[in-house]
């Protein structure tokens, strides 16, 4: 299984490449996509690290397992490809997004030209068996995608961590807040949003806002 990243992200994960359990999560990975149909597509797992830069990352949003239905997961939390229907979370998001900047609600589901300004859309689990939610957690993804968010942590400064929902919340013991700004809200699925625990959260007026009081350009969400 061929790891496709950006090369500026070499120097800080070349050595988790090289570790026994990334080893062998990679042949788990291999082995899944040879005897199931997984997604994303095996040339995207690694979307997020191709997209956004590891100096140009501002923003980190974390999800928790790819979309597993069909035509939907590109490497991207949240994200979908082009012409493809929103799911409900996505939906929510887009919904926030109108309320909080008064942004008109996207034709596109693809988040691509987040990542391209910055913004690291990160599943802590890169891959999922079709039609079978979380069936590759806890397969070593998790290590690696920890492993990252505390690089993060630890070779940059100011960026924003959104953390949406109580999986994401958990990430908070890897980021040093001395150097960085969390923002954490419910999640955006429909149980949580219906509830009131996601709609009102001005994330992305919040984050824009951090990142201009650092000298940074905002996001164009």
């Amino acid at each position: 299984m061929e790891v496709k990243i950006h090369e500026s992200w070499m120097p800080y994960l070349q050595e988790e490449f090289e570790t026994d359990y990334f080893k062998a999560l990679m042949a788990f990975v291999a082995s899944e996509y040879q005897k199931h149909t997984c997604y994303p597509p095996a040339s995207e797992i690694f979307q997020a690290f191709l997209a956004c830069p590891f100096k140009e990352t501002k923003v980190v949003i974390i999800g928790q397992d790819p979309y597993h239905g069909v035509g939907q997961a590109n490497g991207l939390c949240f994200s979908v490809y082009e012409n493809t229907p929103h799911p409900p979370s996505l939906r929510n998001i887009f919904k926030e997004l109108e309320s909080d900047i008064k942004k008109p609600y996207p034709e596109s589901g693809s988040l691509l030209h987040w990542a391209k300004q910055g913004v690291l859309l990160l599943n802590a689990t890169l891959t999922v068996r079709a039609h079978e939610a979380a069936s590759h957690q806890k397969m070593g993804w998790e290590t690696f995608t920890d492993n990252v968010i505390k690089t993060i942590s630890d070779k940059q400064n100011d960026v924003v961590f959104l953390l949406w929902g109580g999986f994401a919340k958990k990430k908070s013991k890897l980021i040093d807040t001395n150097k960085h700004t969390i923002l954490t809200s419910g999640h955006p699925s429909p149980l949580s949003a219906n509830r009131g625990y996601w709609y009102g959260n001005n994330h992305f007026s919040k984050t824009n806002a951090i990142l201009e009081s650092k000298g940074y350009l905002p996001i164009k969400w």
